[in-house]
């Protein structure tokens, strides 16, 4: 009789695991950190990511930036992904030297490529803490900041850990990145008298760090706030900038797709600051709020 009471609560261990593994593997409760959860071998997910970028405290700024992503799950450990970037800007009134020379109308156009690869060390549902490495490759040619042309290559490296609680109620993620970047402006014709416009390549530093915590409040339904640090070191200024983002995700996940909606403003910041700014937050190559979609289906 003991045996058998053993065995039924192994096949409920497992059973709850395979649950929880089936209901989290792929999706992404948040905007911008990421769980460790691989896709299961041979699945394929297309994401579609749409970011509004909005405001720099004086004039009118408003840029948003599309991604659409294709991944496969290679093994149950080991995913590949590439994607394609689109973006838009419209900036008025605003003068930000060496990012932003005047006013500035793009439409709809690509602006980069990248592809990624991720590797599950540790899985959530079958371990303690999940632990997963991402590396990706990115290569832009039009800068997002300001829409004139600019080629950036960087290469990200990260780790993301997660972990279940209360059953897969409670979700808790924490993520760590390095990225490094080589810039290299193109030339600007008549630009406005003494704007600094550098044309000499750039190597920049990028230190990332988030966690968030989510919480299932009803079935398929999740609720999030996730916190965001960033940092970044530039060859010559140091220090460049920091800031601080924090903010709410409400996310919808059934078998064959999901979504996610995020507002993530901007709490602090620091670094440099453009003539004219007249609050203390990192707004040069920031803006004070950020929102994000995310949708994605599985195949």
């Amino acid at each position: 009789m003991k045996t058998t009471s053993l065995k039924l609560s192994a096949l409920a261990m497992l059973a709850a695991g395979s649950l929880v593994q089936n209901a989290q593997a792929g999706e992404d409760l948040f905007g911008y950190v990421k769980g460790a959860e691989s896709l299961p071998k041979d699945a394929v997910e297309l994401y579609q990511k749409v970011t509004v970028r909005d405001g720099k405290s004086v004039g009118s700024y408003q840029g948003i930036d599309y991604e659409t992503e294709l991944e496969y799950g290679y093994s149950d450990k080991f995913s590949v992904s590439a994607s394609a970037k689109f973006m838009s800007l419209d900036a008025k009134g605003l003068s930000v030297d060496g990012y932003l020379p005047g006013d500035k109308d793009v439409g709809f156009k690509t602006s980069g490529a990248e592809l990624g690869m991720a590797y599950m060390f540790l899985s959530p549902a079958k371990d303690d803490l999940g632990l997963q490495a991402t590396l990706s490759l990115d290569y832009d040619w039009v800068d997002k900041h300001s829409g004139y042309d600019k080629d950036t290559l960087s290469l990200e490296m990260g780790l993301q850990t997660q972990k279940y609680m209360l059953e897969g109620e409670l979700v808790w993620v924490g993520n760590m990145a390095v990225e490094a970047t080589y810039a290299d402006r193109a030339a600007i014709n008549n630009l406005p008298e003494d704007f600094d416009w550098p044309t000499d390549p750039e190597m920049e530093i990028e230190l990332k760090f988030g966690t968030g915590l989510s919480y299932r409040f009803a079935p398929n339904w999740f609720v999030s706030a996730e916190v965001l640090y960033e940092t970044e070191f530039e060859t010559e200024v140091g220090q460049e900038r920091w800031s601080w983002f924090a903010g709410p995700s409400l996310h919808y996940g059934s078998a064959n797709w999901w979504a996610t909606l995020t507002w993530l403003p901007q709490l602090a910041g620091g670094g440099e600051q453009f003539d004219g700014q007249d609050t203390d937050l990192h707004l040069i190559e920031k803006t004070e709020q950020e929102i994000r979609l995310k949708v994605a289906f599985n195949f």
